[in-house]
Protein backbone atom coordinates (compact mmCIF):
# COMPACT_ATOMS: atom_id res chain seq x y z
CA UNK A 1 0.00 0.00 0.00
CA UNK A 2 0.80 3.29 -1.10
CA UNK A 3 2.54 5.48 2.52
CA UNK A 4 -0.04 7.98 0.97
CA UNK A 5 -2.95 6.28 1.58
CA UNK A 6 -2.16 4.77 5.06
CA UNK A 7 -0.94 8.51 5.83
CA UNK A 8 -4.67 9.02 4.88
CA UNK A 9 -6.06 7.61 8.26
CA UNK A 10 -3.33 9.02 10.64
CA UNK A 11 -3.30 13.20 12.15
CA UNK A 12 0.05 13.92 11.16
CA UNK A 13 2.24 16.46 13.01
CA UNK A 14 5.31 16.24 10.79
CA UNK A 15 6.37 14.43 7.63
CA UNK A 16 9.47 14.30 5.40
CA UNK A 17 9.97 11.72 2.70
CA UNK A 18 8.03 9.86 -0.24
CA UNK A 19 4.63 9.64 -0.21
CA UNK A 20 4.97 7.24 -2.72
CA UNK A 21 6.72 4.93 -0.92
CA UNK A 22 4.97 1.72 -1.00
CA UNK A 23 5.08 0.21 2.52
CA UNK A 24 4.98 -4.24 2.16
CA UNK A 25 4.50 -4.16 5.81
CA UNK A 26 4.32 -2.66 9.35
CA UNK A 27 6.22 -3.55 12.58
CA UNK A 28 6.01 -2.19 16.15
CA UNK A 29 9.32 -4.69 16.70
CA UNK A 30 12.94 -4.00 15.39
CA UNK A 31 13.40 -7.42 15.23
CA UNK A 32 10.54 -8.41 12.80
CA UNK A 33 11.28 -5.86 10.49
CA UNK A 34 12.01 -6.59 6.65
CA UNK A 35 13.00 -4.85 3.90
CA UNK A 36 9.95 -2.03 2.26
CA UNK A 37 8.05 -1.96 6.01
CA UNK A 38 6.96 1.14 8.35
CA UNK A 39 8.60 0.73 11.76
CA UNK A 40 6.33 2.24 14.69
CA UNK A 41 8.41 3.42 17.50
CA UNK A 42 5.94 2.64 20.63
CA UNK A 43 6.72 2.86 24.34
CA UNK A 44 6.23 -0.59 25.46
CA UNK A 45 6.03 -1.75 29.19
CA UNK A 46 9.62 -2.17 29.73
CA UNK A 47 11.34 -1.03 26.19
CA UNK A 48 11.04 2.27 24.38
CA UNK A 49 10.65 1.78 20.27
CA UNK A 50 12.32 5.00 19.76
CA UNK A 51 15.66 3.10 20.38
CA UNK A 52 15.48 0.83 18.25
CA UNK A 53 14.89 3.43 14.89
CA UNK A 54 18.33 2.98 13.58
CA UNK A 55 18.33 -1.21 14.13
CA UNK A 56 14.98 -0.85 12.38
CA UNK A 57 16.39 1.40 9.19
CA UNK A 58 19.47 -1.12 9.25
CA UNK A 59 16.77 -3.75 8.44
CA UNK A 60 15.41 -2.42 5.55
CA UNK A 61 12.67 0.55 6.94
CA UNK A 62 11.70 2.50 4.31
CA UNK A 63 9.49 4.28 6.70
CA UNK A 64 9.33 4.78 10.15
CA UNK A 65 6.63 6.66 12.66
CA UNK A 66 7.52 8.68 15.76
CA UNK A 67 6.26 10.90 18.80
CA UNK A 68 10.03 12.41 18.46
CA UNK A 69 11.35 15.13 16.31
CA UNK A 70 13.81 13.66 14.02
CA UNK A 71 16.51 14.37 11.42
CA UNK A 72 14.63 15.74 8.55
CA UNK A 73 17.89 14.67 6.10
CA UNK A 74 16.99 10.75 7.14
CA UNK A 75 17.59 8.31 5.15
CA UNK A 76 14.10 6.87 5.15
CA UNK A 77 10.56 8.91 5.45
CA UNK A 78 9.57 9.70 8.55
CA UNK A 79 5.89 10.43 9.81
CA UNK A 80 5.40 12.46 13.75
CA UNK A 81 2.77 11.71 15.55
CA UNK A 82 1.35 13.10 18.79
CA UNK A 83 0.57 9.27 19.96
CA UNK A 84 2.11 6.30 18.44
CA UNK A 85 -0.07 3.95 19.75
CA UNK A 86 -3.30 5.24 18.30
CA UNK A 87 -1.52 5.92 15.06
CA UNK A 88 -0.19 2.28 14.80
CA UNK A 89 -3.96 1.09 15.16
CA UNK A 90 -5.27 3.89 12.64
CA UNK A 91 -2.23 2.66 10.31
CA UNK A 92 -2.66 -1.86 11.40
CA UNK A 93 -6.63 -1.14 10.49
CA UNK A 94 -5.91 0.87 6.87
CA UNK A 95 -3.13 -1.53 6.27
CA UNK A 96 -5.30 -4.59 6.64
CA UNK A 97 -8.43 -3.15 4.85
CA UNK A 98 -10.71 -2.73 8.30
CA UNK A 99 -11.43 -6.74 8.58
CA UNK A 100 -13.65 -5.35 11.95
CA UNK A 101 -16.40 -4.11 9.23
CA UNK A 102 -16.43 -7.53 7.58
CA UNK A 103 -17.27 -9.16 10.29
CA UNK A 104 -19.51 -8.83 13.34
CA UNK A 105 -17.40 -7.75 16.38
CA UNK A 106 -18.42 -9.35 20.39
CA UNK A 107 -16.53 -7.29 22.75
CA UNK A 108 -16.20 -8.97 26.31
CA UNK A 109 -14.77 -6.79 29.34
CA UNK A 110 -14.84 -6.68 33.14
CA UNK A 111 -12.67 -8.19 35.77
CA UNK A 112 -13.76 -12.22 35.59
CA UNK A 113 -15.71 -14.05 33.71
CA UNK A 114 -14.36 -12.89 30.52
CA UNK A 115 -12.98 -16.48 28.76
CA UNK A 116 -15.84 -18.45 29.81
CA UNK A 117 -18.60 -15.71 28.67
CA UNK A 118 -16.71 -16.12 25.38
CA UNK A 119 -16.47 -20.07 25.34
CA UNK A 120 -20.70 -19.85 25.70
CA UNK A 121 -20.90 -17.24 22.75
CA UNK A 122 -18.77 -19.57 20.23
CA UNK A 123 -20.61 -22.69 21.51
CA UNK A 124 -24.02 -20.84 21.07
CA UNK A 125 -22.89 -19.57 17.67
CA UNK A 126 -21.44 -22.98 16.77
CA UNK A 127 -24.55 -24.22 17.32
CA UNK A 128 -26.36 -21.76 15.35
CA UNK A 129 -23.87 -23.14 12.33
CA UNK A 130 -21.93 -19.82 12.31
CA UNK A 131 -18.29 -19.67 11.89
CA UNK A 132 -17.03 -17.82 14.56
CA UNK A 133 -13.39 -16.83 15.95
CA UNK A 134 -11.72 -16.26 19.56
CA UNK A 135 -9.13 -14.09 20.57
CA UNK A 136 -9.17 -14.26 24.25
CA UNK A 137 -6.72 -15.53 27.26
CA UNK A 138 -5.91 -18.99 26.15
CA UNK A 139 -5.28 -18.63 23.02
CA UNK A 140 -7.03 -17.31 19.50
CA UNK A 141 -8.84 -20.01 17.55
CA UNK A 142 -10.51 -19.83 13.98
CA UNK A 143 -11.36 -22.39 11.23
CA UNK A 144 -10.67 -25.64 13.20
CA UNK A 145 -7.22 -23.79 14.53
CA UNK A 146 -6.08 -23.21 17.32
CA UNK A 147 -2.64 -20.56 18.56
CA UNK A 148 -1.06 -19.45 21.83
CA UNK A 149 -2.05 -16.01 22.70
CA UNK A 150 1.00 -14.46 24.85
CA UNK A 151 -1.44 -11.64 26.01
CA UNK A 152 -5.05 -11.39 26.26
CA UNK A 153 -5.94 -8.60 24.09
CA UNK A 154 -3.19 -8.47 21.06
CA UNK A 155 -1.56 -5.43 20.23
CA UNK A 156 -3.18 -3.44 17.48
CA UNK A 157 -1.22 -4.74 14.46
CA UNK A 158 -1.71 -8.28 15.50
CA UNK A 159 -5.16 -7.91 16.33
CA UNK A 160 -5.98 -6.65 12.33
CA UNK A 161 -3.79 -9.03 11.34
CA UNK A 162 -5.69 -12.08 13.29
CA UNK A 163 -8.87 -10.23 12.19
CA UNK A 164 -8.00 -10.28 8.39
CA UNK A 165 -7.25 -13.59 8.49
CA UNK A 166 -10.37 -14.49 10.41
CA UNK A 167 -12.53 -12.26 8.00
CA UNK A 168 -10.64 -14.18 4.88
CA UNK A 169 -10.81 -17.97 6.45
CA UNK A 170 -14.63 -17.52 6.59
CA UNK A 171 -15.27 -16.27 10.19
CA UNK A 172 -18.59 -14.49 10.26
CA UNK A 173 -18.61 -13.58 13.46
CA UNK A 174 -15.24 -12.67 16.19
CA UNK A 175 -15.63 -13.04 19.92
CA UNK A 176 -12.86 -10.89 21.88
CA UNK A 177 -12.04 -10.84 25.27
CA UNK A 178 -11.12 -6.70 26.13
CA UNK A 179 -8.89 -5.91 28.74
CA UNK A 180 -7.98 -3.13 30.88
CA UNK A 181 -4.53 -2.91 29.19
CA UNK A 182 -5.90 -3.16 25.65
CA UNK A 183 -8.22 -0.60 26.34
CA UNK A 184 -5.45 2.14 27.60
CA UNK A 185 -3.06 1.22 25.33
CA UNK A 186 -5.31 2.07 22.13
CA UNK A 187 -5.04 -1.87 21.24
CA UNK A 188 -8.76 -1.38 20.26
CA UNK A 189 -8.79 1.97 19.19
CA UNK A 190 -9.97 1.84 15.56
CA UNK A 191 -12.03 -1.73 16.42
CA UNK A 192 -15.85 -1.23 15.40
CA UNK A 193 -18.16 -3.13 17.78
CA UNK A 194 -21.85 -4.89 17.28
CA UNK A 195 -21.94 -5.92 21.14
CA UNK A 196 -20.08 -4.80 23.85
CA UNK A 197 -20.16 -6.80 27.00
CA UNK A 198 -19.83 -5.36 30.36
CA UNK A 199 -19.18 -8.34 32.97
CA UNK A 200 -18.45 -6.98 36.83
CA UNK A 201 -15.40 -4.87 38.56
CA UNK A 202 -13.40 -6.05 41.38
CA UNK A 203 -9.73 -5.28 42.04
CA UNK A 204 -7.37 -6.33 40.10
CA UNK A 205 -4.34 -4.82 38.13
CA UNK A 206 -3.54 -2.26 40.52
CA UNK A 207 -0.51 -2.39 39.62
CA UNK A 208 -0.81 -0.74 36.00
CA UNK A 209 -3.68 1.38 36.89
CA UNK A 210 -2.90 2.48 40.36
CA UNK A 211 -6.54 3.06 41.52
CA UNK A 212 -9.45 1.38 41.14
CA UNK A 213 -11.33 5.10 39.42
CA UNK A 214 -8.35 4.66 36.82
CA UNK A 215 -9.07 0.99 35.81
CA UNK A 216 -13.09 1.21 35.52
CA UNK A 217 -12.26 4.36 33.49
CA UNK A 218 -10.41 2.07 31.21
CA UNK A 219 -13.17 -0.54 31.02
CA UNK A 220 -16.09 1.16 30.36
CA UNK A 221 -14.44 2.93 27.24
CA UNK A 222 -15.47 -0.49 25.56
CA UNK A 223 -19.47 0.17 25.85
CA UNK A 224 -18.88 4.14 25.86
CA UNK A 225 -16.30 4.68 23.57
CA UNK A 226 -16.31 1.84 20.88
CA UNK A 227 -19.74 0.77 20.66
CA UNK A 228 -21.97 2.86 17.80
CA UNK A 229 -19.44 4.40 16.24
CA UNK A 230 -17.83 3.68 12.47
CA UNK A 231 -19.85 1.53 10.54
CA UNK A 232 -21.59 -0.13 13.29
CA UNK A 233 -23.59 2.95 13.83
CA UNK A 234 -27.40 2.66 14.69
CA UNK A 235 -26.65 -1.33 15.57
CA UNK A 236 -24.31 -1.94 17.98
CA UNK A 237 -26.20 -3.13 21.60
CA UNK A 238 -24.40 -3.45 25.04
CA UNK A 239 -24.97 -6.61 27.65
CA UNK A 240 -24.44 -5.39 30.57
CA UNK A 241 -24.16 -7.00 34.41
CA UNK A 242 -27.14 -4.73 36.24
CA UNK A 243 -26.27 -6.87 39.95
CA UNK A 244 -23.07 -5.34 39.68
CA UNK A 245 -22.74 -1.86 41.32
CA UNK A 246 -20.61 -0.75 38.45
CA UNK A 247 -22.74 -2.31 35.66
CA UNK A 248 -25.32 0.15 36.73
CA UNK A 249 -23.53 3.39 36.50
CA UNK A 250 -22.53 1.93 32.92
CA UNK A 251 -26.04 1.36 32.05
CA UNK A 252 -26.26 4.93 32.75
CA UNK A 253 -23.97 6.14 30.44
CA UNK A 254 -23.85 4.04 27.42
CA UNK A 255 -25.56 5.33 24.67
CA UNK A 256 -27.07 2.18 22.81
CA UNK A 257 -29.60 -0.17 23.55
CA UNK A 258 -28.69 -2.23 26.45
CA UNK A 259 -29.71 -6.00 27.66
CA UNK A 260 -29.44 -5.94 31.13
CA UNK A 261 -28.45 -9.38 32.89
CA UNK A 262 -28.79 -10.95 36.57
CA UNK A 263 -31.32 -12.59 39.47
CA UNK A 264 -32.70 -9.19 39.63
CA UNK A 265 -36.66 -8.00 39.02
CA UNK A 266 -36.08 -5.91 35.57
CA UNK A 267 -33.14 -7.30 34.11
CA UNK A 268 -34.40 -8.18 30.44
CA UNK A 269 -31.93 -11.43 30.88
CA UNK A 270 -32.87 -12.77 33.96
CA UNK A 271 -32.20 -16.18 35.68
CA UNK A 272 -34.90 -18.26 37.87
CA UNK A 273 -35.12 -21.52 40.12
CA UNK A 274 -31.60 -21.78 39.86
CA UNK A 275 -30.20 -24.98 41.33
CA UNK A 276 -26.44 -25.76 42.20
CA UNK A 277 -24.54 -28.63 42.48
CA UNK A 278 -20.73 -29.65 42.32
CA UNK A 279 -21.07 -30.76 39.34
CA UNK A 280 -23.35 -28.71 37.02
CA UNK A 281 -25.93 -25.70 37.34
CA UNK A 282 -29.45 -25.42 36.08
CA UNK A 283 -32.26 -23.18 36.42
CA UNK A 284 -34.86 -21.31 34.08
CA UNK A 285 -33.60 -17.77 32.10
CA UNK A 286 -36.41 -15.17 31.01
CA UNK A 287 -35.69 -13.31 27.67
CA UNK A 288 -37.97 -10.58 26.25
CA UNK A 289 -38.07 -13.71 23.83
CA UNK A 290 -39.65 -16.07 26.19
CA UNK A 291 -37.80 -18.29 28.95
CA UNK A 292 -36.16 -21.63 27.99
CA UNK A 293 -34.68 -24.86 30.74
CA UNK A 294 -30.71 -25.27 31.09
CA UNK A 295 -28.82 -27.31 32.34
CA UNK A 296 -25.01 -26.80 32.26
CA UNK A 297 -21.44 -28.01 33.24
CA UNK A 298 -20.28 -25.15 34.61
CA UNK A 299 -20.51 -25.02 38.35
CA UNK A 300 -21.43 -22.38 40.33
CA UNK A 301 -23.50 -18.69 40.54
CA UNK A 302 -20.46 -17.21 38.85
CA UNK A 303 -21.09 -19.52 35.82
CA UNK A 304 -24.67 -18.54 35.77
CA UNK A 305 -23.85 -15.01 35.72
CA UNK A 306 -21.82 -16.30 32.40
CA UNK A 307 -24.61 -18.52 31.48
CA UNK A 308 -26.69 -15.23 31.47
CA UNK A 309 -23.95 -12.81 29.64
CA UNK A 310 -23.78 -15.24 26.85
CA UNK A 311 -27.65 -15.40 26.60
CA UNK A 312 -27.71 -11.68 26.59
CA UNK A 313 -25.42 -11.62 23.52
CA UNK A 314 -27.31 -14.28 21.59
CA UNK A 315 -30.19 -12.44 22.15
CA UNK A 316 -28.58 -9.37 20.65
CA UNK A 317 -27.92 -11.26 17.90
CA UNK A 318 -31.27 -12.15 17.34
CA UNK A 319 -30.47 -16.28 17.57
CA UNK A 320 -33.15 -18.63 18.43
CA UNK A 321 -33.68 -19.88 22.06
CA UNK A 322 -33.69 -22.96 20.80
CA UNK A 323 -29.93 -22.53 19.32
CA UNK A 324 -29.12 -20.34 22.70
CA UNK A 325 -30.20 -23.31 25.05
CA UNK A 326 -28.00 -26.03 22.87
CA UNK A 327 -25.20 -23.86 22.84
CA UNK A 328 -25.11 -23.86 26.08
CA UNK A 329 -25.87 -27.26 27.00
CA UNK A 330 -22.98 -28.44 25.02
CA UNK A 331 -19.95 -26.47 26.23
CA UNK A 332 -18.39 -29.43 28.47
CA UNK A 333 -16.30 -27.54 30.49
CA UNK A 334 -13.34 -24.34 30.00
CA UNK A 335 -9.90 -25.18 30.60
CA UNK A 336 -8.22 -23.96 33.82
CA UNK A 337 -11.48 -22.60 35.28
CA UNK A 338 -13.27 -24.56 37.67
CA UNK A 339 -11.81 -27.78 35.79
CA UNK A 340 -12.48 -30.69 37.58
CA UNK A 341 -9.24 -33.58 37.70
CA UNK A 342 -11.04 -36.79 37.59
CA UNK A 343 -9.68 -39.48 40.14
CA UNK A 344 -11.37 -42.52 42.11
CA UNK A 345 -10.78 -41.61 45.77
CA UNK A 346 -13.98 -40.00 46.46
CA UNK A 347 -13.04 -36.39 45.83
CA UNK A 348 -13.71 -32.96 43.72
CA UNK A 349 -10.62 -31.74 42.96
CA UNK A 350 -10.19 -28.59 40.65
CA UNK A 351 -7.69 -26.25 38.87
CA UNK A 352 -9.44 -22.60 38.98
CA UNK A 353 -7.63 -19.55 37.34
CA UNK A 354 -9.13 -17.55 40.04
CA UNK A 355 -6.43 -14.60 40.91
CA UNK A 356 -8.37 -12.03 42.34
CA UNK A 357 -9.64 -11.18 46.06
CA UNK A 358 -13.46 -11.66 44.04
CA UNK A 359 -12.59 -14.46 41.69
CA UNK A 360 -11.09 -16.48 45.03
CA UNK A 361 -13.91 -15.58 46.96
CA UNK A 362 -16.55 -16.45 44.40
CA UNK A 363 -14.82 -19.88 43.69
CA UNK A 364 -14.99 -20.82 47.44
CA UNK A 365 -18.33 -19.96 48.56
CA UNK A 366 -19.63 -22.06 45.88
CA UNK A 367 -17.39 -25.11 46.42
CA UNK A 368 -18.33 -24.55 50.09
CA UNK A 369 -21.71 -24.75 49.77
CA UNK A 370 -21.64 -27.87 47.42
CA UNK A 371 -18.98 -29.31 49.33
CA UNK A 372 -20.02 -32.54 51.85
CA UNK A 373 -16.72 -32.83 53.33
CA UNK A 374 -14.47 -30.43 53.93
CA UNK A 375 -12.82 -27.79 51.27
CA UNK A 376 -8.78 -27.32 50.84
CA UNK A 377 -7.42 -24.55 48.77
CA UNK A 378 -3.80 -24.11 47.05
CA UNK A 379 -3.35 -20.52 45.72
CA UNK A 380 -0.43 -18.18 45.84
CA UNK A 381 0.18 -14.26 44.65
CA UNK A 382 2.02 -13.63 41.46
CA UNK A 383 5.15 -11.56 41.99
CA UNK A 384 5.91 -8.24 40.58
CA UNK A 385 1.96 -7.60 41.11
CA UNK A 386 -0.74 -5.78 43.40
CA UNK A 387 0.63 -6.53 46.86
CA UNK A 388 -2.30 -5.26 48.51
CA UNK A 389 -4.79 -7.67 47.33
CA UNK A 390 -2.61 -10.31 48.76
CA UNK A 391 -4.16 -10.12 52.19
CA UNK A 392 -7.08 -9.82 51.07
CA UNK A 393 -6.66 -13.41 48.61
CA UNK A 394 -5.24 -14.89 51.89
CA UNK A 395 -8.55 -13.67 54.37
CA UNK A 396 -10.41 -15.25 51.70
CA UNK A 397 -8.73 -18.48 51.79
CA UNK A 398 -8.35 -18.77 55.59
CA UNK A 399 -12.15 -17.76 56.30
CA UNK A 400 -13.88 -20.15 53.78
CA UNK A 401 -11.05 -22.74 53.43
CA UNK A 402 -10.41 -26.07 55.91
CA UNK A 403 -7.14 -26.06 54.92
CA UNK A 404 -5.58 -22.86 52.84
CA UNK A 405 -1.76 -24.31 51.53
CA UNK A 406 -0.31 -21.40 50.96
CA UNK A 407 2.13 -21.32 47.77
CA UNK A 408 3.98 -19.83 44.85
CA UNK A 409 2.09 -18.59 41.74
CA UNK A 410 4.70 -16.37 39.24
CA UNK A 411 6.66 -15.30 42.04
CA UNK A 412 9.04 -13.75 38.86
CA UNK A 413 11.25 -11.40 40.67
CA UNK A 414 10.31 -11.44 43.57
CA UNK A 415 10.90 -13.61 46.89
CA UNK A 416 8.41 -15.84 46.92
CA UNK A 417 8.87 -15.88 51.33
CA UNK A 418 8.17 -12.05 50.58
CA UNK A 419 5.16 -12.78 48.59
CA UNK A 420 4.17 -15.13 51.36
CA UNK A 421 4.63 -13.20 54.26
CA UNK A 422 1.94 -10.69 52.64
CA UNK A 423 -0.45 -13.31 51.90
CA UNK A 424 0.01 -14.97 55.58
CA UNK A 425 -0.97 -11.52 56.92
CA UNK A 426 -4.54 -11.82 56.14
CA UNK A 427 -4.97 -16.00 56.69
CA UNK A 428 -3.86 -15.56 59.77
CA UNK A 429 -6.41 -12.97 60.28
CA UNK A 430 -9.42 -15.09 59.79
CA UNK A 431 -7.32 -18.91 60.53
CA UNK A 432 -5.47 -18.71 64.07
CA UNK A 433 -4.22 -22.73 63.37
CA UNK A 434 -0.76 -22.65 61.20
CA UNK A 435 0.34 -26.11 60.29
CA UNK A 436 3.81 -27.73 59.99
CA UNK A 437 4.04 -29.50 56.39
CA UNK A 438 4.89 -32.90 58.69
CA UNK A 439 2.03 -32.37 61.06
CA UNK A 440 -0.36 -32.93 57.57
CA UNK A 441 0.78 -36.24 56.53
CA UNK A 442 -2.01 -38.19 58.95
CA UNK A 443 -4.67 -35.66 57.54
CA UNK A 444 -5.98 -32.96 59.64
CA UNK A 445 -9.24 -32.45 61.42
CA UNK A 446 -8.50 -28.80 63.11
CA UNK A 447 -9.48 -25.79 60.38
CA UNK A 448 -5.86 -24.35 59.15
CA UNK A 449 -3.24 -22.99 56.66
CA UNK A 450 0.53 -24.26 56.08
CA UNK A 451 3.30 -22.43 54.17
CA UNK A 452 4.63 -24.27 51.52
CA UNK A 453 6.81 -22.21 48.75
CA UNK A 454 7.06 -24.98 46.20
CA UNK A 455 4.05 -25.38 44.70
CA UNK A 456 4.47 -29.10 43.12
CA UNK A 457 5.22 -30.04 47.32
CA UNK A 458 1.91 -27.57 48.09
CA UNK A 459 -0.66 -29.63 45.16
CA UNK A 460 1.01 -33.01 46.90
CA UNK A 461 0.45 -31.66 50.81
CA UNK A 462 -2.83 -30.56 49.61
CA UNK A 463 -4.35 -33.52 47.64
CA UNK A 464 -2.41 -35.66 50.28
CA UNK A 465 -4.25 -34.21 53.07
CA UNK A 466 -7.80 -34.70 51.81
CA UNK A 467 -10.08 -37.18 52.30
CA UNK A 468 -13.46 -38.76 50.21
CA UNK A 469 -15.63 -36.16 50.05
CA UNK A 470 -13.31 -33.75 50.58
CA UNK A 471 -12.67 -30.43 48.18
CA UNK A 472 -9.62 -29.38 46.51
CA UNK A 473 -9.54 -26.59 44.51
CA UNK A 474 -5.71 -25.22 43.30
CA UNK A 475 -5.96 -21.56 42.33
CA UNK A 476 -4.83 -18.92 40.15
CA UNK A 477 -3.14 -20.28 37.21
CA UNK A 478 -5.43 -22.59 35.87
CA UNK A 479 -4.66 -22.65 32.41
CA UNK A 480 -1.39 -21.96 32.28
CA UNK A 481 1.43 -24.26 31.24
CA UNK A 482 4.44 -22.45 33.19
CA UNK A 483 5.49 -20.76 35.94
CA UNK A 484 7.58 -17.90 35.60
CA UNK A 485 10.30 -17.64 38.31
CA UNK A 486 13.20 -14.62 38.35
CA UNK A 487 13.34 -14.20 34.72
CA UNK A 488 13.30 -17.71 33.43
CA UNK A 489 9.73 -19.46 32.23
CA UNK A 490 9.58 -23.02 33.59
CA UNK A 491 7.20 -25.93 32.75
CA UNK A 492 3.98 -26.21 35.53
CA UNK A 493 0.47 -27.20 34.52
CA UNK A 494 -1.66 -27.61 37.42
CA UNK A 495 -3.52 -29.86 36.23
CA UNK A 496 -1.03 -32.41 35.39
CA UNK A 497 1.01 -32.33 38.69
CA UNK A 498 -2.75 -32.69 40.34
CA UNK A 499 -3.14 -36.11 37.91
CA UNK A 500 0.45 -37.73 39.14
CA UNK A 501 -0.47 -36.96 43.05
CA UNK A 502 -3.67 -38.73 42.43
CA UNK A 503 -2.52 -41.32 40.62
CA UNK A 504 0.10 -42.09 43.12
CA UNK A 505 -2.40 -41.42 45.90
CA UNK A 506 -4.74 -44.38 43.92
CA UNK A 507 -1.80 -46.34 43.62
CA UNK A 508 -1.18 -46.12 47.53
CA UNK A 509 -4.41 -46.45 48.99
CA UNK A 510 -5.47 -49.85 46.71
CA UNK A 511 -2.34 -51.46 47.94
CA UNK A 512 -2.99 -51.11 51.07
CA UNK A 513 -6.69 -52.35 50.88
Amino acid sequence: MKLSLLLEAVPVVRFDGLEDEVIQSIHYDSRTVTPGGLFVAIQGHRLNGHAYIEEAIEKGAVAIMTEHEWPEQSSVSVIQVENARVALAALSSAFYAEPHREVCMIGITGTNGKTTTAYLIESILNAAGLESGVIGTINYRFGGQSFTNPVTTPESLDLMRLLRQMADNGSTHVVLEVSSHGLDLHRVAYCEFDVGVFTNLSRDHLDYHHDMETYWRCKKELCIGRLGVGSKRGQATAVINWDDPRGRELFAEVSVPCLRIGFAAGCEIRAQDVKLSIDSASGSVQTPKGAFEFTSSLVGTHNVYNVLTATGVAVALGLSLKTIQKGIEALEGVPGRLEPVRNDLGLSVFVDYAHTPDALENVLSVLQGLTPGRLITVFGCGGDRDREKRPMMGEAAGRLSDLAVLTSDNPRTESPEAILADVVEGTAAAQSRQYDSEELNEGFEVPGYVIVPDRKTAIAIGLGAARSGDTVVIAGKGHETYQILGETTIPFDDREEARTVLAKLSLGRNKKA
